[in-house]
């Protein structure tokens, strides 16, 4: 079963960024991606959070969500709409939603990002307060796909580990995590989490990230990779623009699961 992870360098104009989305998408689609993942902000990397509220769109209306449904209609193939800035209700603050479209261009789930990046990164003057425009989710995410049952999840989730293992308790087979990571954490950590995540729960793992300069002062990793759920990674895009593939063995997993049966032995 194919899945793609795209990478971007997504800049602060909207119509520019659904364009490339779409060019990327379709580049997917022609290497036989079943699924794709966009990253995280891949609409909008906002200079400030007035930018994210006013691109914010209502839940099931607008030009973001528009383009996601027509293009996984127009390709025939499943699209994990990275996050986009949803309108909440009362609130001032956005959701960072991460939105699921079926081959027919019907949305199938919604998750709202739970972790939010609230930190001064180490070694760098870069800090970041992403409550400070964004409301926290609260419910965890799993849907049934054509590559098996997903488990949602943005970027700093990949951080805590009780969130795979609901996900994984759910009955997830592989996990989504499109991102935006910062260069130092992204130096040490990036690889070591996104394969940790998948061993520990037998689950592959799709991570589409931001890579690069963007014009709101950020650098991001990149670094797009697909794991197996051995931990092995099977694709790789270290930097730029692009879209990478790899097929999950869906036989392998279960067979690992069957004679290496950790999950089964869980105590806590």
């Amino acid at each position: 079963m194919t899945v793609a992870a795209i990478q971007m360098t997504s800049g602060a104009e909207v119509a520019g960024n659904l364009a490339t989305a779409r060019r990327l998408l379709a580049q997917a689609a022609a290497a036989g991606a079943q699924v794709a993942v966009l990253p995280e902000n891949f609409a909008l990397m906002a200079r400030r959070d007035a930018d994210r509220q006013a691109a914010a769109e209502v839940h099931g209306e607008g030009p973001i969500q528009a383009m996601l449904a027509a293009a996984a209609r127009e390709l025939g193939m499943w699209v994990v709409g990275g996050t986009i800035p949803v309108k909440v209700p009362g609130e001032s603050r956005v959701a960072a939603a991460s939105l699921v479209y079926d081959a027919a261009g019907r949305e199938v789930a919604r998750y709202d990002k739970i972790h939010l990046f609230d930190v001064d990164v180490p070694g760098r003057s870069e800090s970041h307060r992403e409550s400070s425009g964004i409301r926290p989710g609260h419910e965890v995410v799993t849907v049934d796909t054509p590559v098996g049952r997903l488990g949602l999840a943005v970027c700093y989730d990949m951080r805590f580990p009780e969130l795979f293992r609901r996900m994984s308790a759910e009955g997830a087979t592989w996990f989504t995590l499109p991102s935006a990571f910062t260069v130092p954490t992204g130096r040490a950590h990036w690889e070591v989490l996104l394969r940790a995540r998948a061993v520990e729960n037998l689950c592959g793992v799709v991570a589409a990230a931001q890579s690069g300069f963007h014009p709101n002062g950020r650098e991001t990793w990149g670094d797009s990779l697909i794991v197996d759920h051995w931990g092995r990674v099977l694709a790789r895009l270290p930097r730029g623009e692009g879209a990478v593939t790899a097929a999950f063995d869906r036989e392998a997993q279960r067979a690992a699961r069957a004679v290496f049966p950790a999950l089964a032995h869980r105590v806590l």
